[in-house]
């Protein structure tokens, strides 16, 4: 038999009734023969609820017991989904990240793994339990408490899922599988049966809410398979895989929108070497990350840059630019924070042409503006005004005929 990882995501823990649930189907899983370790993350809404306590008492308060706060969501649902299996008879025994050794830096509530201790863990599959374990959280090489960031769980079963040398990882939450986009925004949005790590990464990072990016490029990394699925039907979900013919002979898999994202330019930046190491040098320090830049062909000796970086960074981010700004002697720096950035995301991109200029003048069509493009081999993103958002969305859908009436291959 197999060995499997589920993770159960705050949906599927909301309330005593979900926990029982979810105890029902782990127990049908161990019983089939199979080793079981489950992860969880707190139960919906309780992490919320906890960083606003922390905001309660200070409006910044300090990260390293901000941490230790958030970490005590899992550790509850960790304990009751433990008490649910055993009431079921089934052996079971919970941990935190401290007592199966869950090794992450020091970068609190964004921290990394490093590396698992599977070695507890083994034992007591060995020993026929079914091991439950608080997903979001570790421990840095100081023995302090860290957090992963939102939906870190997800990383940390992928992770847990590599150590153990797990057959696949099931990640189960309130939703049947990957759509092509947010079914809230298209109704029409189809489940893809599979996608490749290449296509779930970009969806991920791009803003898609199913899994958090570094779960995926875990996955990718040590080739673990990710079945994403619902806790509460027993349909066939997603697979997130390697790549095959199949996959690539579909131009555009998904359409991604982000709202999380704030813009920030600097203009008539002095054009030599070196300053734009000095704009982003005190950014990287403070552990936040810049995802889309682009630099104005230079006039004059001078030129203009502009980034985006996470929302919850933007304000920390603002001050360090605004001082650096001064330093180097720019002119001014401009900030927007009512920006989205809309993607299209597919493996077949790399083989077709036309599909940027097709994106380009779907949303020209509607009056939508583009302020920044990137691009990769399989995706192309702008940065459009977010009040166009869900427009853009549906307009791109239809536009690469992703719906469901639409007859194409996953």
């Amino acid at each position: 038999m197999a060995l499997v990882v589920q993770k159960y995501g705050g949906t599927s823990l909301g309330n005593i009734e979900k926990i029982k649930v979810v105890a029902n189907r782990v127990r049908e899983t161990h019983q089939k023969g199979n080793g079981v370790i489950v992860v969880v993350s707190a139960m919906a809404g309780e992490t919320d609820r906890l960083l606003s306590l922390a905001k309660d008492i200070t409006a910044q308060p300090d990260e390293r017991e901000q941490d230790v706060l958030a970490s005590t969501g899992e550790q509850v649902s960790c304990a009751l989904l433990t008490m649910a299996l055993k009431s079921l008879s089934i052996k079971s025994i919970s941990y935190v990240a401290h007592q199966v050794k869950i090794r992450t830096d020091n970068a609190f509530g964004k921290a990394r793994i490093l590396d698992v201790d599977s070695k507890r863990i083994t034992r007591d599959l060995r020993d026929r339990k079914v091991v439950v374990i608080a997903g979001f959280q570790g421990i840095d090489d100081k023995g302090n408490i860290t957090t992963l960031g939102r939906g870190g769980s997800d990383t940390s079963a992928v992770a847990i899922a590599t150590a153990a040398k797990a057959d696949i990882c099931e990640i189960y939450t309130d939703v049947e599988g990957v759509f092509t986009t947010d079914p809230n925004i298209c109704p029409e949005a189809r489940k893809l049966n599979r996608i490749s790590y290449d296509e779930m990464l970009e969806m991920a990072s791009l803003g898609a809410k199913v899994l958090q990016t570094r779960s995926v490029e875990f996955a990718k990394k040590y080739q673990i398979p990710i079945h994403v699925r619902s806790t509460f039907s027993d349909r066939t979900g997603t697979i997130v895989t390697r790549e095959d013919k199949d996959m690539e002979s579909v131009i555009v898999s998904g359409v991604t929108y982000n709202k999380d994202e704030a813009k920030i330019t600097v203009t008539k930046i002095p054009d030599r070497p070196g300053i734009a190491s000095k704009l982003f040098t005190p950014i990287s320090n403070a552990n936040i990350i810049v995802d889309m830049i682009i630099q104005n062909v230079s006039a004059d000796g001078f030129t203009d840059l502009t980034f985006t970086v996470p929302k919850a960074d933007y304000k920390k981010a603002l001050e360090l630019v605004q001082i650096t700004a001064k330093e180097i002697n720019a002119k001014e720096v401009l900030a927007d924070p009512s920006i989205a950035k809309v993607s299209i995301v597919g493996a077949g991109m790399r083989s077709h042409s036309g599909v940027a200029s097709a994106m380009f003048t779907a949303l020209a069509n509607e009056g939508i503006n583009i302020m920044m493009i990137s691009t990769s081999e399989i995706k192309i993103s702008c940065v459009i005004e977010s009040k166009y958002t869900e427009l853009a969305v549906r307009v791109l859908h239809n536009t690469f005929c992703l719906g469901e009436n639409n007859d194409l291959k996953n």
